[in-house]
């Protein structure tokens, strides 16, 4: 039998997991987000694995009036020669695995599991040293928010683990 000690801590402990948590809420879009547009990404480009991509690429040119002759366009269709169907396939492959990987880890956020909290930790901070390299090579402003949400998501979760991410382990 409980005492009343015992039932008012596990009731204070189901109130604080219950809390709303809005930054956690906004971390969760941004990797469901990510990972949703990276699998439609990987599958549109397992789409193009058996598609005349040269042909494509000067069609697109051509409909959006642009001068096929230019040292850009020419550069670029040289590149786009050069990729095979099986390049395609590997980025389709890449693309769908580490969308899945965004899908995985924002689900578990949602659930506030804990193991997801330190790979949403892990990934965000992985990002951070080659965003600063990038960011000192050639200053981005997209690159510099990019870095502020990681830094921002690895300090957030990092210190808020205890609150958001709570184990529930039954006490007998």
């Amino acid at each position: 039998m409980k005492t009343e000690l015992q039932a008012k801590t596990e009731g204070a402990e189901a109130k604080q997991v219950k809390k709303r948590a809005p930054t956690l809420y906004a971390i969760i879009l941004i990797k469901l987000g990510k990972g949703l547009l990276l699998l439609l990404l990987g599958l549109g480009v397992y789409k193009l694995h058996d598609n005349n991509l040269p042909e494509q690429f000067r069609q697109g040119l051509q409909f959006f009036h642009l001068d096929p002759e230019k040292v850009f366009f020419t550069t670029l269709a040289n590149k786009i020669s050069e990729i095979t169907p099986a390049n395609i396939i590997w980025i389709a492959r890449g693309t769908v695995l580490y969308s899945l990987f965004s899908l995985v880890e924002g689900t578990g956020l949602l659930f506030r599991i804990s193991w997801a909290g330190w790979l949403a930790i892990g990934e965000s901070a992985f990002f951070i040293p080659i965003e600063v390299y990038e960011l000192m090579r050639h200053y981005s402003h997209s690159v510099l928010v990019i870095l502020a949400l990681n830094v921002l998501i690895v300090w957030y979760l990092f210190q808020n683990r205890g609150r958001l991410f709570r184990h529930h382990h039954r006490q007998h």
